[in-house]
C-alpha cells in the first residue's frame, strides 16, 4: 500500500492555546507551532500547560523540523519545554526567532538549538516535506502561512491569520493563495478563533485614530496597556507619543524583551530621545510622559496590577491619569480585568476600556475573511483547527455553505490521526496527546490526582489527625490530636473539634478489639467514621489525613 499522510494535532483543538500539528509520511515528520495554553480556574498553582510531547520524543529520529508561524505565546511558548526532549533545526522569520532566541536564553537551551531564520517567499526544504512561507496579517509582526508540499499533495495552514489592507509590511497574500488553490489544494488547516463572528476584522488603524482621540488634549499622565506581543499597537503608541511631544517609559518584563527584539529587528521605529528609563518619569510633567505597561489582562504580577494596588517599586497611580486598556479580555479573564478596572476607578485615574472607543481590534479572521481564504485555497478537504468545539463547528458549517461536501470535512481532537492519501480522509486512530502542567521549575509533576487534592483543599479544607500508638499492644499513648487547616476556626468550634477526637478514639478501639495492628487499616476506619461524623452534622467533606506514629 502507498503511504499516506498523517496529520495529527497534539493540541489546539478544544481549546484556545497549546497549538502544536505534526505532519507525518512515511520516515519524515515535522511540526507546526508549539505553544503553551494558560490554567483555568480548576488548575489550582499552575502556571502553564504545554502539550503533550511524547509521540515527538518516540519518533525524534523522522523529526525534521518545527516550523512557526509567528510569536504568540500561544504557538512559541512550549518551544524550550520541547527542545529539552528533543532536537530539530527550528524555522521561522525573523520576529519569530527573536522572541523565540529569548526563551531559549531563558532556559539555557540558546547555543543547542539550531534556529533558521526565513523570509516570506522561502520555500524550505525538510525530509519529503516542502515548506513555503505565505506572508499574513496578524496582529504580530512577521506572521505567516505555510503551504506544506506533500508527496500526496499540498496543504495549506494559514496560522493565525486576518485581513488588514493597512498593514506595515504589506496585506497577506491572497495572490499567492489562489495559485496554490488553481494548482490543487488537497487540505485546509484554518484558524476558527473568530468563526462565530459575523463580517470582517476591523484594520489595526482603527486603533491608532482612537488613541489619538485620547491623546489630544489631554493635560495628565496616560498609562497604555496591551498585549506585549501586540508590535503595531505598540509601534502606534509611539508613534502616537511621538506627535504630542511625550517621552515613552516601558514598565513589565515581557513589554521590555519585545521593545529589545523589535528595535534590534527595526520593527520599532523609535525617534532618539523618545524612551526615557522609568526611573526618570517622576521628574518630567505629567503631560509629557506615556507608560506603556504589561498587564492588560488583569495578571497578579503585571506592572498595571502592581500599579493599581500600590505594590509598584517605581509608579504610583494618581487622581487624572488616564489609564488606556487597549485589549479585550480572554475568555476566563474577565474578572481580573474588572477587578483592576474597579481598583483604578477607586485612586481616581480616569479609565478608557470600552470597546465602543475603538481601543482594540482582532488578529484573527472574521466570517467573510475566511470564506475569501476558502474560495481561493478550495480544497479538497478542510480540517477547522485552532479554537474550542464551538468555534470548530461553526467553522464548519461556513465551509459547507460555501459547497463543500459535509464528507470532506473533518472535525476531529487532539491526538487523533488524519490519514490523507491523493483522494482520500479519514480518522485512523490516535496517539498519546494532552495536557502537562507546569508549577513552578516542575514539569509534568502535577497530575490530575493533584489538581483532584489542591480543589478539594479549596473547597472543604483538611483535618489531620494525629495518635501514638503503643508498639507492645497497639493502645493509645497520646492523642488523638486533632489539626485543621481551611475547615473552621478551632477556638471558637471546640466542643466540634472533642466529638471528633472521640470518633477517632472509638474507631481505633474498634479495630483494637478486633486485634487488627495494621496501620492501613486503622487509618481507614479513623478516615471513614470522621467523614460520615463530619457530613452528618456539618454537611461538609475536608480532606482527612490520619497520621498514626508507633512508640
Amino acid at each position: 500500500m502507498a503511504e499516506k499522510l498523517k496529520i495529527i494535532p497534539l493540541g489546539g483543538l478544544d481549546e484556545i492555546g497549546k497549538n502544536i500539528t505534526v505532519f507525518e509520511y512515511g520516515k519524515d515528520m515535522i511540526a507546526v507551532d508549539c505553544g503553551v495554553g494558560f490554567p483555568d480556574e480548576e488548575m489550582y498553582g499552575v502556571d502553564l500547560v504545554i502539550p503533550d510531547f511524547s509521540y515527538l520524543v518516540a519518533n525524534q529520529k523522522k523529526l525534521r523540523g518545527m516550523f512557526i508561524t509567528h510569536g504568540h505565546e500561544d504557538h512559541i511558548g512550549s518551544i524550550p519545554y520541547c527542545m529539552q526532549q528533543v532536537r530539530c533545526p527550528i524555522h521561522g522569520t525573523a520576529m519569530t526567532c527573536g522572541l523565540i532566541k529569548l526563551k531559549l536564553e531563558e532556559h539555557g537551551l540558546a547555543n543547542e538549538v539550531k534556529m533558521q531564520v526565513h523570509k516570506p517567499g522561502d520555500v524550505v526544504k525538510a525530509g519529503c516535506f516542502s515548506v513555503e512561507f505565505i506572508r499574513v496579517n496578524h496582529s504580530i509582526a512577521d506572521a505567516v502561512a505555510f503551504a506544506i508540499h506533500t508527496p500526496v499533495g499540498t496543504v495549506v495552514m494559514t496560522g493565525d491569520f486576518k485581513v488588514d489592507p493597512t498593514a506595515e509590511g504589506g496585506m497577506t497574500d491572497f495572490a499567492r493563495l489562489g495559485e496554490l488553490g488553481n494548482k490543487g489544494v488537497l487540505a485546509l488547516l484554518a484558524d476558527s478563533t473568530n468563526a462565530e463572528r459575523p463580517g470582517y476584522t476591523p484594520s489595526e488603524s482603527v486603533v491608532t485614530e482612537s488613541l489619538d482621540r485620547q491623546f489630544k488634549n489631554c493635560d495628565q499622565r496616560i498609562i497604555v496597556t496591551t498585549f506585549a506581543s501586540n508590535m503595531y499597537r505598540i509601534q502606534a503608541v509611539i508613534a502616537t507619543a511621538q506627535r504630542y511631544g511625550r517621552k515613552v517609559a516601558v514598565s513589565g518584563r515581557s513589554m521590555e524583551n519585545m521593545l529589545k527584539v523589535g528595535q534590534e529587528l527595526g520593527y520599532l521605529k523609535v525617534k532618539a530621545g523618545t524612551l526615557v528609563d522609568l526611573a526618570a518619569v517622576k521628574s518630567l510633567p505629567k503631560n509629557k510622559v506615556v507608560i506603556v505597561s504589561t498587564g492588560s489582562q488583569g495578571e497578579n504580577m503585571s506592572a498595571l496590577y502592581r500599579m493599581a494596588f500600590s505594590t509598584h517599586k517605581q509608579i504610583d497611580i494618581t487622581a487624572g491619569d488616564r489609564i488606556i486598556i487597549s485589549a479585550s479580555a480572554i475568555p476566563g479573564n474577565e474578572k481580573a480585568v474588572s477587578r483592576i478596572i474597579n481598583e483604578l476607578y477607586r485612586k481616581g485615574a480616569d479609565v478608557v476600556y470600552e470597546k465602543s472607543e475603538g481601543l482594540h481590534v482582532s488578529g484573527h479572521a472574521c466570517q467573510e475573511e475566511l470564506k475569501i481564504v476558502h474560495a481561493l485555497c478550495k480544497p479538497k478537504f478542510f480540517i477547522p483547527v485552532h479554537g474550542e468545539q464551538r468555534h470548530l463547528q461553526i467553522h464548519a458549517r461556513l465551509a459547507k455553505s460555501m459547497g463543500m461536501n459535509p464528507k470532506n470535512i473533518l472535525i476531529t481532537e487532539i491526538g487523533n490521526v488524519i490519514e490523507l492519501s491523493g483522494k482520500t480522509a479519514k480518522i485512523n486512530g490516535s496517539v498519546t496527546a494532552g495536557k502537562v502542567f507546569v508549577d513552578g521549575t516542575g514539569v509534568g509533576d502535577v497530575g490530575s490526582v493533584v489538581l483532584r487534592d489542591r480543589k478539594h483543599l479549596a473547597q472543604d479544607g483538611m483535618i489531620v489527625v494525629c495518635v501514638n500508638l503503643s508498639s507492645q499492644d497497639g493502645s493509645i499513648v497520646s492523642g488523638p490530636d486533632i489539626i485543621t487547616r481551611g475547615f473552621i476556626y478551632v477556638k471558637e468550634s471546640e466542643q466540634l473539634m472533642e466529638e471528633l477526637r472521640e470518633v477517632a478514639m472509638e474507631a481505633i478501639d474498634r479495630c483494637g478489639r478486633k486485634r487488627s495492628r495494621d496501620w492501613a487499616t486503622i487509618k481507614a476506619a479513623i478516615k471513614n467514621d470522621l467523614s460520615g461524623y463530619l457530613y452528618k452534622h456539618t454537611k461538609r467533606n475536608p480532606m482527612i489525613l490520619p497520621v498514626i506514629m508507633e512508640i
